[in-house]
């Protein structure tokens, strides 16, 4: 049987499961039980699951500290979630009633703070270095969000600024993510900036396919209907090459600049997407971001570790077949 990308590492995503369960517990019943829900909604846990692996490749041993941080690492997830879904007003989440539908927005929001505050805390136990690097992709987040916002509804997104809006909200806890695995696991300087450069790639990567997906998906699959970027005004990736198809182009566009765009308008939009060349060429835009990974870790020596690494590259990939 082929391994999957996470057989290495099972045992090690299981106790952060175990952490992060322990550390929503609240004398305030509630808050724990939002906090189990949002935390509880799976998913795949990519950011932990970086952080351990290049930890392990880089001979790292002190298991309990990278589940701590790797945990950390998830809940400030889980938290960006959470304010997501309220900014967005999505109702679903994984195949599940958002948070704030099911709670209420209030509840909400004081269950996404207290899962941010639970997560710095866990952060704070660590050295000042480490502190840095979790704020500083805690930064990321909010800039690239803030900057997502000034481009909503706007057909004209350069693809420059797309590119540096997924980098800041998705790329750039990842990378950091892998440079704190690299970092406890007491690698050099050279070597955590490999690590570093394959977790930007690959989170890049990442957010390029669920783009994709939120074109070509399934409601199932994606846990919550697909065309909800287009509803949202969001320029992704294959919405801005398809707006600059000759043939369907104008439509998508007309669609997308309606001030009020409905999930009617979203299909329409989404059947003439398919049409264009678009996904075609955000499928190469990945593909060229997981080479580029592969390629900055081809230098690590080789072990199961490094080697799940490569799949999960692979495997990124793979979800939009």
């Amino acid at each position: 049987m082929v391994p999957t990308w996470d057989s290495t590492i099972r045992h090690e995503l299981d106790l952060v499961e175990e952490e992060m369960r322990d550390s929503v517990l609240s004398e305030q019943q509630l808050l724990t039980e939002i906090s189990m829900y949002v935390i509880g909604s799976g998913g795949k846990r990519i950011r932990p699951a970086v952080t351990i692996l290049t930890f392990k490749a880089c001979g790292g041993t002190d298991i309990p500290k990278v589940v701590k941080i790797a945990s950390a690492f998830e809940m400030i997830h889980a938290a960006t979630l959470i304010h997501d879904d309220i900014n967005d007003q999505g109702d679903y989440r994984r195949g599940r009633v958002a948070a704030y539908k099911r709670f209420g927005t209030q509840r909400a929001l004081i269950a996404g703070d207290f899962l941010f505050v639970k997560s710095f805390k866990m952060g704070g136990t660590f050295d000042e270095r480490i502190v840095g690097m979790v704020a500083d992709a805690c930064t990321a987040i909010a800039e690239s969000e803030m900057l997502q916002s000034l481009y909503e509804g706007d057909a004209d997104t350069p693809i420059s600024e797309y590119l540096k809006i997924i980098e800041g909200k998705t790329a750039k806890p990842i990378e950091a993510g892998a440079r704190v695995g690299a970092y406890l696991a007491k690698a050099d300087e050279g070597r955590i900036d490999q690590m570093g450069g394959y977790g930007l790639a690959i989170g890049m990567a990442f957010q390029v396919i669920d783009d994709i997906l939120d074109i070509v998906g399934n409601d199932r699959s994606l846990g919550k209907p697909r065309g909800v970027d287009f509803v949202d005004g969001k320029p992704t990736l294959p919405l801005l090459y398809a707006m600059a198809d000759s043939e369907y182009g104008p439509e998508i566009r007309r669609l997308f600049l309606k001030p009020e765009r409905t999930h009617q308008d979203a299909e329409e939009a989404l059947a003439m997407v398919v049409r264009t060349k678009a996904i075609e060429l955000c499928k190469r835009t990945a593909l060229d971001y997981t080479i580029k990974a592969k390629a900055i870790i081809s230098q690590v020596p080789d072990s199961e570790f490094k080697s799940s690494m490569i799949r999960l590259a692979d495997a990124l990939v793979e979800r939009n077949n």
